[in-house]
């Protein structure tokens, strides 16, 4: 696996308090933030760049509002100096944004995706990311999510829908990998 070339950015989306808030219910993949965590502490001892992505909602209700706690980035994720945050206020982070921009002007090919949700926001802007010519990688084990109902009120468990959104984004706009295989792939550079 030779993906992780100089201009591979690590991109760490919506990985805030507000997916803390039991109203979101159930969820998949406890380790995520700890393999996020991990994910970007050997990003930074290699050098190498890391985008942030955090959403933003004016609703006074919302937990993504600005004035609320769930805006800050979980412990795992914080941006250290010298990180890029961008905020977005839609589930891509290309929409409304300047990311594809920012990641032509630094020559960036190739991007390695986590954070919340695996069906959402993650799948919105992995599935744009290959649509606009990037080279994407989807991290399986650092990306989560929650239960669902569908319009008929059947329920969806939260792996049920990892796994199928995962399964829609490998081979077609992203390849899924995991935790382990970046980190070796990362050791090895």
């Amino acid at each position: 696996m030779n993906y992780l070339s100089e201009d591979t950015l690590l991109v760490v989306i919506d990985m805030q308090q507000a997916f803390d808030n039991p109203k979101w219910g159930k969820r998949n993949n406890l380790s995520a933030e700890a393999n996020i965590g991990e994910l970007l502490a050997s990003w930074r001892e290699a050098k190498r760049q890391v985008m942030h992505v955090h959403h933003r909602n004016p609703k006074p209700n919302s937990l993504f509002n600005p004035d609320s706690s769930g805006i800050v980035a979980k412990p795992e994720a914080l941006p250290i100096d010298g990180e890029p945050v961008l905020f977005k206020n839609v589930n891509s982070a290309f929409i409304g944004t300047d990311l594809e921009q920012r990641l032509r002007a630094i020559g960036a090919t190739t991007l390695v995706m986590v954070g919340m949700t695996t069906d959402h926001c993650v799948s919105t802007t992995t599935r744009m990311a290959g649509n606009l010519g990037f080279d994407t990688f989807i991290v399986s084990d650092a990306t989560a999510t929650f239960d669902r109902s569908g319009p008929d009120g059947k329920y969806y468990p939260a792996q049920l829908m990892h796994d199928t959104a995962l399964a829609s984004l490998n081979g077609e706009f992203a390849e899924v990998v995991s935790t382990a295989r970046v980190l070796q792939a990362l050791a090895a550079k």
